[in-house]
């Protein structure tokens, strides 16, 4: 563990065990090893969320811009588009980002090909998409297969891997990419959307999250999950003054589960009790509700000893 870390953990510990003592109890760290795992899994998330900064400060190849190159890599292309004064790109290369995931074999090979139109010519760009969504709705159904094709590692990352390439079910990618271009509404820019948002909030970064949180249900199968990533995505890339001020543990699984085991096992808390909980040990802990989010949701699949998961 490097100076920098050490300090911070001893930190943790220090603030974890005052907010135990004079606040609320959380019986499930009292035993020093699974305190010191949960630590451990903190500072990895603070270390996953400050990534996206740091990559923010680099040169990147144009490469990771270029659906036809197999670098091609979403979110930095966002950070590209950015750079370049294309805005609206950005957050629709986000979109995307969030929507496919990144397979453990595939990699990005769907949001790559989908966004290339698998070298027809052309991309499904955001002025492509918003201009006529339907007829995107048409090429994914005419290609799907060609998506699919076998022996070719693809598919969605593993927070979306109950999600369907079909354009024109309920709940498939042709009715995702429908519903997210009419939550952005065109020709309103995403600019207009989140200055909009903001300005009603009070320039709050936090009741602007919450708002654009809320009103993301009209994205279809951008569950709970895929809006929390988005929106933290969003902020992390500055496209947008936006933060969580809360975990968002309603309809969660893992967050949920990681937040009883920190009160403790036997505890029936309401989400939104524990919620509170969590925000109060965020003012103590001053990581961000990302970082606990993130933090709890992977501890406690392992309590007892350290493992780095990926998303």
């Amino acid at each position: 563990m490097r100076p920098r870390d050490r300090r911070l953990a001893k930190t943790i510990n220090d603030r974890l065990l005052s907010f135990d003592q004079n606040e609320t109890p959380l019986r499930g760290i009292q035993n020093p090893q699974v305190r010191s795992v949960l630590i451990e899994q903190i500072l990895e998330s603070v270390h996953r969320v400050n990534f996206v900064s740091q990559i923010r400060q680099r040169q990147i190849s144009n490469r990771r811009a270029d659906p036809s190159n197999e670098l091609f890599d979403p979110l930095k292309a966002a950070i590209l588009q950015e750079r370049r004064g294309n805005i609206d790109e950005a957050f629709w290369l986000v979109f995307l980002f969030v929507h496919f995931g990144r397979n453990p074999k595939g990699r990005w090979r769907y949001a790559r090909e989908v966004y290339g139109r698998l070298g027809q010519g052309g991309r499904w760009d955001w002025a492509s998409v918003s201009r006529n969504p339907a007829a995107f709705r048409v090429w994914l159904d005419a290609n799907q297969r060609n998506l699919r094709r076998p022996g070719v590692p693809g598919g969605f990352g593993n927070h979306r891997k109950y999600q369907s390439l079909s354009a024109y079910s309920h709940t498939g990618t042709g009715a995702a990419v429908q519903s997210y271009v009419e939550w952005v509404n065109p020709p309103r820019t995403h600019t207009q959307l989140m200055n909009s948002v903001c300005a009603q909030a009070g320039n709050d970064p936090q009741r602007a999250f919450d708002n654009l949180y809320r009103s993301m249900k009209a994205v279809t199968s951008f569950g709970r999950m895929a809006r929390f990533d988005y929106l933290t995505m969003i902020g992390k890339l500055q496209l947008a003054p936006i933060e969580p001020g809360f975990a968002y543990l309603q309809d969660s699984t893992g967050p949920l589960d990681g937040a009883r085991l920190l009160i403790g096992r036997r505890s029936r808390l309401s989400a939104r009790s524990l919620e509170t909980i969590l925000v109060d040990l965020n003012r103590r802990l001053n990581v961000g509700m990302q970082v606990i989010e993130d933090a709890l949701c992977n501890w406690q699949k392992s309590p007892r000893r350290f493992v780095r998961f990926r998303g």
